[in-house]
């Protein structure tokens, strides 16, 4: 139930996606059935880009939360998403991952599923709240004696917990009534909750998502806490690449929180409490913090009053803080070097404006230019040509696009080549943007492949609703997904020089390497 960036844009195109195949480190994710077939990029898209925006409607209940349906008959399917927007960069200093860790929770149950007596659970758990925080004040105070008595007593207490506790209730719910997909992630950005239906379950998914955002019980939180720290290990500590993404940046960002983990840091992992989630859960899941699409076979009218019958339930509250903190310009170049026993990898990144910058279909221009597969320019030239890397491509977006954020060129190698002489290539390939025009015919090619990329997005309930809540909570309008089509059909050579010269300077660059050693 990890993922630490999902970014439906145009071409899909985000480190984090990349890291995703690459690395295996973070989840994959099944779509519903399929929507109506969109057309090839080599036909006309504007009756059936009509055709879907015809389909859409939206409405926002008292309470400020807000729905997106798409109606889709094809299949008696139905995909929902939940879109929080709130992720690792809204999270308080000294509490990171917490994000992420009420994500894991939200799977735990209700006041009535997962539990067979709440009544006795929560003072059990009371309990066990009460004699942690006893046991870590006691090892803070190098009380060692009093310290081990009170271990003891919280294993025993944990166990009086437990037997009130029905696991993965919620998921078996799911199941057994024909769902699938059941999932959720966490980015910098937003928190993501999703699942398909099928369509006669419509009432059933109001009840169960309601209600785990109404009546949460955080129950198992010690045994989801060792899960997440192991995560952090497998994911960080112990993976040369995690270890270099997240030294890169820490190095790239002074100041904005998208230089912290999504995951947390181990030690902030460590020192979150129960009290600390539901603070931050009280905070930030407010309905007019919440943003639901549903795409599939459904009534828009019965949508809308099932929504209020189960959601219009949920209390109105303020509107939850926002990130303040803006990156200041870099002025100088930063590098980091990590010797570690791995294969030498290359990483090096720009500073780049957020999604909704003018600038915007420029950038994704440039990465599919760069990154393209087998006919992109790193790849051709790195991979092909010099045989100076194994794999080589171009990223935005990183770690987040909400706000200002990475473009991202990275490359491994075989562990005889010079890593200085792949930085020429790699840097030699940059300036060719600065200093060449872009032919016609591969700017043609590259708009081509945004087109397709972006209609392959949306081949799904599940990939249409994903996009549509995404650009509604970071656009204003889900209306702009579609407009990111004229957008990339504007991109002139021009404009890809223009852009290249003002973001790839030296001053705005960070570097990122792994040097190998022998283990």
């Amino acid at each position: 139930m990890f993922s630490k960036n999902y970014r439906y844009k145009g071409n899909c195109r985000s480190l984090t996606a990349a890291l995703l195949l690459i690395f295996s480190i973070w989840s994959i994710f099944p779509l519903s059935a399929l929507a109506k077939n969109p057309p090839d990029s080599s036909q006309s898209i504007t009756p059936y880009l009509e055709r879907v925006i015809n389909q859409v409607t939206q409405f926002r209940l008292d309470n400020g939360m807000k729905f997106i349906v798409l109606e889709n008959r094809d299949a008696p399917v139905v995909s929902f998403v939940t879109y929080a927007d709130v992720g690792g960069a809204d999270e308080p200093d000294g509490k990171t991952g917490v994000a992420h860790f009420l994500e894991h929770l939200a799977f735990k149950g209700t006041t009535r599923i997962g539990t067979t007596d709440y009544a006795a659970e929560k003072q059990a758990l009371q309990k066990l709240d009460q004699i942690h925080a006893q046991w870590q004040a006691a090892k803070q105070a190098n009380n060692t004696g009093e310290a081990n008595k009170l271990a003891a007593a919280f294993q025993t207490q944990q166990a009086e917990a437990e037997k009130y506790v029905k696991r993965n209730e919620f998921g078996r719910i799911v199941e057994t009534q024909g769902g699938e997909g059941l999932n959720a992630q966490t980015s910098s950005d937003a928190t993501v909750y999703f699942y398909s239906f099928p369509s006669n379950k419509l009432e059933l998914w109001m009840s169960l998502e309601s209600e785990r955002f109404l009546e949460p019980v955080f129950r198992e939180f010690y045994k989801e806490q060792e899960v997440i720290l192991e995560e952090r290990r497998m994911r960080t500590d112990n993976s040369p690449i995690g270890r270099l993404v997240e030294s890169f940046l820490d190095t790239a960002y002074t100041v904005h929180p998208y230089k912290r983990p999504v995951i947390g840091y181990n030690q902030d992992i460590r020192d979150l409490d129960p009290a600390d989630v539901k603070a931050f859960f009280q905070q930030y899941y407010s309905p007019n913090n919440l943003t639901v699409a549903i795409a599939g076979d459904v009534n828009p009218a019965e949508v809308k009053r099932l929504a209020q019958e189960y959601f219009g339930r949920f209390p109105a509250q303020p509107q939850p803080p926002k990130v303040t903190k803006v990156e200041p310009p870099q002025t100088e170049p930063k590098e980091v070097t990590l010797q570690l026993a791995s294969q030498p990898w290359y990483i090096v990144g720009f500073h780049r404006p957020e999604l909704t910058h003018p600038d915007n279909a420029v950038y994704e221009v440039i990465a599919t230019l760069m990154s393209d597969g087998r006919t992109s320019r790193l790849y051709k030239s790195l991979v092909e040509e010099k045989r100076l890397a194994l794999g080589a491509q171009g990223f935005n977006g990183f770690p987040g696009d909400k706000f200002p954020n990475i473009m991202l060129f990275y490359a491994t190698t075989p562990p005889n080549v010079n890593l200085e002489d792949l930085e020429a290539a790699m840097n030699a390939e940059i300036d060719r943007l600065q200093n060449e025009p872009v032919s016609q015919e591969e700017l043609e090619r590259v708009k081509n492949n945004l087109r397709a990329d972006l209609l392959r997005g949306l081949d799904s309930n599940m990939g249409m609703a994903r996009a549509l809540v995404e650009y509604e909570a970071k656009t204003g309008d889900w209306r702009n997904l579609f407009k990111t089509l004229d957008q990339y059909a504007a991109v002139t050579p021009a404009d890809i020089q223009r852009v290249a010269r003002e973001t790839f300077t030296p001053e705005n660059r960070t570097i990122g390497k792994i040097i190998p050693v022998a283990k």
